[in-house]
């Protein structure tokens, strides 16, 4: 993945998937842009781990990829950044 940033601080929509749902689910959030292939996942306005249990928490460093969804390219988070 490439992401493209004008700034270090630049946020953009990803996609989390979501454990324990029964199907595979993503949820929408905003990350910041941290560098060329790096997302700091942020919270949605109503997160609450009690109620969805993802994947890459907020505050968690991931590293996405291009998926198509039902006709739609998401940036969707797949590995955690040590």
């Amino acid at each position: 993945m490439s992401v493209e940033t004008g700034s270090s601080t630049s946020k953009i929509e990803i996609y989390v998937p979501l454990l324990n749902e029964g199907t595979d689910v993503v949820r929408p959030t905003q990350g910041i842009v941290l560098g060329s292939d790096e997302v700091q996942v942020l919270p949605t306005p109503h997160y609450d781990p009690a109620d969805e249990e993802w994947e890459f928490p907020p505050g968690t460093r991931v590293r996405c990829v291009r998926e198509f969804r039902n006709g739609r390219e998401l940036l969707v988070a797949r590995q955690r950044i040590a």
